[in-house]
């Protein structure tokens, strides 16, 4: 009932800055609470940022804490991440997720996914 299509992707030198974007359609977007999620090559998909549907209320792994920003623009039906100092280790396919639930760390929770947009970051 949700689609998810995420765009910004690309290869960047390590300190530079990428803008993720989620574009959603289906229903309405403001009920559900969005992720972002990454899994690079040989590893678990790991959680990166969420914002809550309620209050905007953020949540971001402590990898990326200060360095990266989730928002949402509901008007757009759509929801980025922005990325600053990016360093080599955040290289990943990186997702976003949509969920109905208060649990917004945890992947199992997530009822809808994007196919996914690759970041490399190189030295």
């Amino acid at each position: 009932q949700v689609q998810l299509v995420e765009s910004g992707g690309g290869a960047v030198q390590a300190g530079d800055s990428l803008r993720l974007s989620c574009a959603a359609s289906g229903r309405t977007f403001s009920r559900y609470a969005m992720g972002w999620f990454r899994q690079a090559p040989g590893k678990e998909r790991e959680f990166v940022a969420a914002i809550s549907w309620s209050e905007s209320i953020t949540y971001y792994a402590d990898f990326v804490k200060g360095r990266f920003t989730i928002s949402r623009d509901n008007a757009k039906n759509t929801v980025y991440l922005q990325m600053k100092s990016l360093k080599t280790e955040d290289t990943a396919v990186y997702y976003c997720a949509a969920t109905g639930t208060n649990v917004l760390r945890r992947a199992e929770n997530y009822d809808y996914w994007g196919q996914g947009t690759q970041v490399t970051v190189s030295s």
